[in-house]
């Protein structure tokens, strides 16, 4: 009995204790538990597993096909007995030959669906004061009358050099610009401004556009005479250059002219203000047959209006042929390579009674 009541008498302090114990041991256990983790050495690296590189499997052997196309564009103006520009011919009603070959025409274009740059050059010396004014305006009319929206126009003045009046630019301000120009009463370097414009559109007309160059002038080049003759005499006396001399200079400048026409392929036309009086003199006859010739070889007209109130006319012709030329499209197959010209002959079978216009070749483009 006695050690019951000493056990109750001890009871509380013996749960003290235990109760001391137990929360000891859950406060210095992580402790120890971290000391004893530290103690541990490190676990071995894992090991790393290097993929073999998948092999990269040869090149196959590709057969490398070259193809060269040269697609060549022809426009073609073709006009009835009267001079009118006839439409509704199909490709087939076409025949076209480069060096005596025939070609397969690809493709008949739409004039209207390509844009057209049109160099005009009109004559400020003095044989065209009197009439200066009415070429100056039906020229101006012709720019406004033939140049659609994405369309461009270039004024030069063939003066004693040449004299570029406006770039390229839209119809009513091409037309402006040439109002403004006034006449110089100077020599003609007719052959040097054909050749500034010819060298203008081929710099600046890209491939894809309709190039032209139209003319008012007679084509009568004095300036290169007068430069020639300076060259060989202080006074510049002209009369120093016979007449043959003369002759054979203004061939080779044509020839020059013609060909870099040709290269950058404008079609060429001229209008010669001075009419039938141009007869008279056998030196101005030559500049008109020169022009003439330079047309010719790019499917052009060189038009000789038998008054001035044909001009008009005149350029109301050019402008409805320009708009309806055929452009005709073809690879061509000649396999001769180098830059020799190459000739083209266009022709209508089917409509032997039609008159059919065309460039007379082009120099190939490498």
């Amino acid at each position: 009995m006695h050690q019951a009541k000493y056990f109750n008498q001890l009871k509380p302090a013996l749960i003290s204790a235990l109760a001391l114990f137990f929360f000891a041991g859950v406060l210095f256990a992580p402790v120890a538990l971290a000391q004893k983790i530290k103690q541990l050495p490190p676990p071995p690296p894992a090991p790393i597993y290097k993929p073999k590189p998948t092999p990269t499997p040869a090149p196959e052997e590709l057969e490398v096909v070259r193809v060269t196309s040269n697609l060549i564009v022809v426009p073609v103006s073709v006009t009835d007995a009267n001079g009118q520009p006839l439409l509704g011919l199909k490709a087939n009603d076409f025949r076209i030959e480069e060096d005596g070959h025939a070609q397969q025409i690809a493709q008949l274009g739409d004039p209207e669906q390509v844009p057209l740059d049109i160099a005009l050059l009109i004559d400020v010396s003095a044989s065209v004061e009197a009439r200066f004014g009415f070429e100056q305006k039906a020229a101006a009319d012709f720019l406004r009358r033939v140049l659609k929206p994405g369309d461009r126009a270039t004024v030069f003045a063939i003066d004693e050099t040449p004299r570029m009046i406006q770039p390229f630019a839209s119809a009513e301000i091409a037309a402006r610009q040439l109002m403004a120009v006034t006449a110089t009463k100077g020599f003609t370097a007719f052959f040097d401004s054909v050749l500034a414009a010819e060298k203008y559109l081929d710099q600046n007309s890209s491939q894809g556009r309709r190039r032209v160059i139209v003319v008012l002038s007679d084509g009568d080049d004095t300036a290169r005479i007068l430069n020639v003759s300076a060259a060989q005499s202080r006074n510049g006396d002209m009369n120093l250059i016979g007449v043959n001399a003369q002759i054979a200079l203004m061939q080779k400048a044509q020839a020059e002219t013609q060909q870099a026409v040709q290269r950058a392929e404008v079609t060429f036309y001229s209008i010669n203000p001075s009419g039938n009086t141009m007869r008279l003199n056998p030196r101005s006859a030559r500049s008109q047959q020169g022009m003439e010739r330079i047309a010719a070889a790019t499917g052009g007209t060189a038009f000789l209006p038998a008054n001035e109130s044909d001009l008009n006319a005149i350029f109301s012709r050019i402008a409805s042929e320009i708009r309806s030329q055929y452009l005709l499209q073809y690879y061509s197959d000649n396999k001769t390579g180098g830059s020799a010209f190459r000739r083209i002959k266009v022709t209508s079978p089917t409509h032997s009674e039609l008159r059919v216009r065309a460039r007379e070749g082009y120099f190939p483009k490498h």
